[in-house]
């Protein structure tokens, strides 16, 4: 049984096309914190070990600024590229632009990481139990088995006020475990309820009780057998869409659909902030002046001497 600490791999590659920035990075208090900063601190409170950036080669030197001397002391701390290159040759296109999602990111991380992991979107605000209850869950599992889990938030505490976000939507069973879960590109807050857009365009209504994934993930390492050979499936079939991405539910879903690893859905009942649009950033910010005001961070996250 594994008792090391586990890792926190944090997705942080991404464009942020709709935020029209660099969200990852974006500061939101006088003390320039980011948003990363906030799950960082409370991954290292619940008892994470090792951080592992993934992120673009073009902001390597911004992120190692930040990042490194925050965390001297504190933490091991490693960084993974991924890039429109990191595929095999054959399907490496000139013409596209986007990332190719967080399934390969997640593959980007394999050499990183040889605990068992968490892994977590940059730009998104998880809250403190949620962290304790993963890194719990990491610790008591061992590492060579296929017991994974991650972390499910009620829908409609998850939607902006400013615009669509993309959830994956799960099916759980009466034992707690994860049966289904489906990436949802499309799903927005309106005056008369949450409602998505299916793969026709068409706009559905979605039940705001509904469990959703946050890509807060909890893997053994062994989670990267399943990555591989899916994602060479993914490329062959997308080879010509310069927008098609391969996502972590892609990933969850083979293995559950191989019947050799399991998903426990551990539940969070706080209430997500994130920054997907420009118009996020005063309501991010706003919370992180109440968080602190309210002495549930302190008011200089690295202030305090080193363990």
């Amino acid at each position: 049984m594994s008792v090391n600490k586990p890792t926190l791999v944090i997705l942080a590659a991404g464009i942020g096309s709709r935020y029209g920035g660099l969200k990852q990075l974006d500061t939101f208090s006088p003390e320039k914190d980011t948003i990363m900063d906030f799950s960082i601190y409370d991954a290292l409170k619940a008892g994470f070990g090792k951080f592992v950036f993934i992120i673009r080669k073009n902001i390597e030197e911004e992120f190692k600024a930040v990042f490194n001397e925050k965390l001297e002391g504190r933490a091991e701390v490693d960084y993974v590229f991924q890039e429109l290159e990191n595929v095999p040759d054959a399907y490496v296109n000139p013409e596209r632009k986007k990332p190719w999602g967080t399934g390969h990111a997640l593959l980007m991380a394999k050499d990183a990481v040889t605990e068992n992991f968490a892994i977590i979107n940059a730009d998104d605000f998880y809250g403190r139990e949620a962290f304790e209850t993963m890194a719990k869950a990491l610790m008591e599992t061992d590492k060579d088995s296929y017991n994974f889990c991650m972390m499910a938030y009620l829908l409609k505490n998850t939607v902006s006020d400013n615009g669509f976000v993309s959830r994956g939507e799960c099916q759980v069973n009466a034992q707690g475990f994860l049966t289904d879960v489906t990436e949802r590109l499309h799903i927005e807050k309106t005056p008369t309820g949450i409602i998505r857009k299916d793969e026709n365009n068409d706009t559905v209504d979605i039940d705001g009780d509904v469990v959703v994934s946050m890509n807060f993930w909890g893997f053994t390492p062994k989670c990267f057998e399943f990555g591989t050979k899916l994602f060479e499936t993914f490329l062959e079939e997308n080879k010509h869409n310069l927008k098609a991405e391969f996502f972590i539910p892609s990933v969850v879903n083979e293995i559950l659909q191989s019947g050799t690893a399991t998903v426990k859905v551990l539940k969070s009942d706080a209430k997500w902030f994130g920054v997907t649009y420009k118009e996020d950033k005063k309501s991010a910010t706003d919370v992180i002046t109440k968080l602190k005001s309210e002495n549930v961070y302190p008011s200089n996250l690295w202030s305090n001497d080193r363990e």
